[in-house]
Order: structure tokens, then sequence, then C-alpha cells
């Protein structure tokens, strides 16, 4: 049962990204369903334990799990943080989490590269803070308006769905058009 909740939890981890699950976790809490305070220093937790494993995974499979098939794919990326990374160090391990693609990357490229680890540690607990502290009150704050949200998606929801239904009947009828034989020209 336990390999079961891993595969579980890795599954969603792939499909719900971080600030979608730390945004709707924001909202619960001012709901009143989880204590704000302890989501805060969960998601901060999480999110500097998160990069820790990441940069340790860079410093010993780096230089082979850039020589993969992902890896490849996302070079230009790469090569690009791998610059940044060795031009300003600590402020891009802080600035990365700005973006989900250097977020997810960075860490790695700073263990691949032999970052100090104090120097990287100390720069990811600042930007963990800060992305923890965002994210979290960004959902506190939406909370507090999500019943008026919540009656104007009902309303507009409803308006949305008819003009794609409108639409899609249109483009239906317009292509079913075009690819009907056209009658032959009469020729005079």
């Amino acid at each position: 049962m336990g390999g079961d909740r891993v595969l579980l939890a890795l599954f969603v981890g792939f499909v719900v990204p971080a600030e979608t699950a730390v945004v709707l976790g924001g909202v619960a809490a001012e709901q009143g369903r989880l204590s704000v305070w302890l989501l805060g220093a969960l998601v901060i937790a999480a999110a500097i334990a998160g990069d820790s494993v990441g940069y340790e995974v860079g410093r010993r499979a780096g230089p082979r799990l850039l020589r993969s098939r992902i890896a490849q794919r996302h070079s230009a990326g790469i090569e690009r943080a791998s610059d940044t990374l060795a031009r300003h160090g600590g402020p891009a391990v802080l600035l990365a989490r700005l973006t989900a693609f250097l977020r997810a990357v960075t860490p790695a490229l700073a263990g691949v590269a032999r970052m100090r680890y104090r120097t990287f540690l100390a720069w990811n607990a600042v930007g963990g803070v800060l992305w923890g502290v965002a994210a979290v009150a960004i959902g506190y704050l939406a909370g507090a308006s999500w019943e008026t949200v919540a009656t104007q998606v009902g309303r507009g929801g409803a308006i949305v769905v008819g003009a794609v239904v409108v639409v899609g009947v249109v483009v239906w009828k317009v292509r079913e058009h075009r690819r009907a034989p056209q009658p032959a020209s009469s020729r005079g």
C-alpha cells in the first residue's frame, strides 16, 4: 500500500503544479479548513528541501542526466540557465523561483556546477520563503473573494458554454460545407 501512495503522490506532483496546489491550499486556509501558518511552514520547508534534493541529484548524477534524451530536447534552456548560474551564482538561484522551468532545473544545475552547498542553501532558502509566502498569500486572498467568484463563474460559465457551443456548430457547418463536393462548373 505504501508504494501505491508514493506513485499517487508522484502522479499528482506531475499533474498538479506546485503553485496550483499551494494556491488551493491558501484558499482552503482562508475558509478555515487548515491553518495558514502550518500550510506556509510546510510549503516553505518542502520548497527548500525539494531543491536541496535536486542539488544533490545534480551533484551526484548531473552529467549523466544532462546526456538524457529529455535534457537534450531542452538543451537551449538548460544552457541559458547554466550560463546565468555561472555568471550570477546565488542570486540566480533566488531568481530561478520566478519561472517553473528554471525552478525545476536550477537546483540540479547548481549541483552539477559544484556551487558551494552553503551558498546554494542560503539563496534557495530566501527564494523558498519568498515563493512560499507569496503563493500561500495569493490563495488566501483569493479565498476571501471565492464566493463572489463562484457566483459570477456560475452565470458567466453558462454564457461561455453557450458561446462555445454556438462557435463549435458554426465551425462544424463551415468545415462540412468546404468538404462537400462542389458541382462542376458548366462550360458554355
